[in-house]
């Protein structure tokens, strides 16, 4: 039978998880809501550059390649930090990190807003990176220490759903503020908001539940173990492919191109444009529900899920590119729908990361797969500039230079679909030999 069994039980962690039986308690609500707001922020910083895309061209007087090397340095920043990130959480806990990384991203908006030369502006975006960096996983910290186990998985989905409220700040009021007051309103307004959710989090956030105290530190030579358990597991290496494989098109199209995409690849206006970005991250919210709902309810076809999540996403990049431009509105709203649900998918890498690991190594291997998708943004997001660069020398982007430069997503959703199923067989194979299972029961199907 093809399943994706998992290689630990569902057991909550006795030092980090509420019991079962008790009640969660009224502050864990308010920690994640406050938590949730910081990665609503953070989300809103991370695509802001995307929607100001054309005006940063105008100002820095930048080639599309080089416009997409401050989306890509961003990403790499994001990416390369992950595991220092997981380190410096067992370390210092969520609460400090949080506001930290909210600080952090704070400083970089207030540098982009006046940023007078790419430098300072790549300077700027290389912050939001670094801060970016420390969210994600720091909330997901407060679920873990605040929730039941059972709830854990619902809470990771419903976070994810929450900071796609970012995307919806930077497609209507950042918007609205580059195209009236300018470029130094809008991003001097996101570091505000960046400065007021760290001040937020510095003071109602907590490392752990009253009476619990927090696991010791680990050494760096237990770190690099970790390290190296997690990633030889097949199971997180999944977790990382699934992530690979679900969220490039739906980044890629949130963070940088889709907005000039449908401006100058398909005519729209830019508050046409903006409208289709809401509802890119609507139908991202939508979905999110309905996906955690089936991992929750056949968590032994969790891959199958990844694999149909990527087709449909395929399937809608294949109608959209086979259309002459411009496309009908309609064809552009399908792909939208077919795209967005991406960004949910992509947190199944995470529940790989989460029943394929004890308990000890969940941080280190969720940064791993963590990586995953965002590699895979930043090498898209760069190819595209490129092949712009190459059809559209001097010139503004065409609709024919977008049409080609789409198509580069191919060979990625070739590589992630073949990294899923070679990582799908190994870990059934370390099943079948009865190796690194902590414990034989399966997940019951609610």
């Amino acid at each position: 039978m093809h399943t994706d069994q998992l290689t630990v039980t569902p057991a909550p962690d006795e030092k980090t998880a509420p019991d079962e039986k008790t009640k969660t308690p009224a502050l864990a609500w308010v920690l994640w809501a406050v938590g949730g707001a910081a990665y609503i922020a953070a989300v809103l910083h991370r695509t802001s550059f995307g929607v100001a895309g054309l005006e940063a061209a105008d100002r820095f007087g930048t080639s599309a390649g080089m416009l997409a090397s401050f989306t890509v340095l961003q990403l790499v920043v994001y990416a390369g930090l992950q595991v220092p990130v997981g380190l410096l959480l067992d370390r210092l806990g969520p609460r400090r990190m949080v506001a930290g990384g909210a600080l952090i991203m704070a400083a970089g908006q207030g540098l982009l807003a006046v940023a007078p030369d790419v430098g300072t502006a790549v300077a700027a975006r290389v912050l939001v990176g670094a801060g970016d960096a420390m969210t994600f996983i720091s909330v997901l910290s407060l679920v873990t220490l605040w929730f039941p186990a059972r709830r854990i998985p619902v809470f990771t989905q419903l976070t994810g759903l929450l900071g796609q409220l970012g995307q919806v700040l930077s497609a209507i009021p950042l918007v609205a503020l580059l195209h009236g007051p300018g470029w130094g309103a809008a991003f001097g307004s996101a570091a505000a908001l960046g400065v007021f959710v760290g001040v937020l989090a510095l003071i109602v956030l907590r490392d752990g539940r009253p009476g619990v105290e927090r696991a010791e530190a680990p050494s760096f030579a237990e770190v690099g173990r970790q390290v190296a358990a997690a990633w030889r597991h097949p199971g997180t290496r999944l977790g990382l492919w699934s992530h690979f494989l679900t969220q490039f098109s739906a980044n890629t199209f949130a963070l940088m191109w889709g907005f000039p995409y449908l401006v100058r690849g398909q005519g729209m206006s830019p508050a046409r444009a903006s409208v289709l970005m809401t509802v890119l991250v609507l139908a991202s919210m939508v979905s999110a529900p309905f996906i955690g709902r089936l991992v929750g309810r056949y968590p032994l076809r969790r891959s199958w899920l990844v694999l149909g999540i990527a087709a449909l996403a395929m399937a809608g990049w294949a109608a959209a590119l086979a259309w002459p431009p411009p496309a009908p509105g309609w064809l552009l709203v399908v792909l939208v729908l077919c795209v967005a649900p991406g960004g949910p998918g992509s947190m199944i890498g995470f529940d790989f990361a989460r029943t394929f690991n004890p308990p000890g190594r969940q941080g280190t291997a969720t940064g791993i797969v963590n990586v995953g998708g965002f590699v895979a943004t930043l090498v898209t997001i760069l190819l595209i500039g490129i092949v712009l660069d190459v059809m559209s020398p001097g010139e503004e982007f065409t609709p024919e230079a977008f049409r080609v430069a789409w198509a580069v997503q191919i060979p990625l959703w070739l590589l992630g679909v073949v990294g899923v199923l070679r990582t799908r067989t190994l870990a059934r194979r370390r099943l079948a030999a009865g190796r690194g299972v902590a414990g034989q029961e399966a997940p019951a199907r609610r």
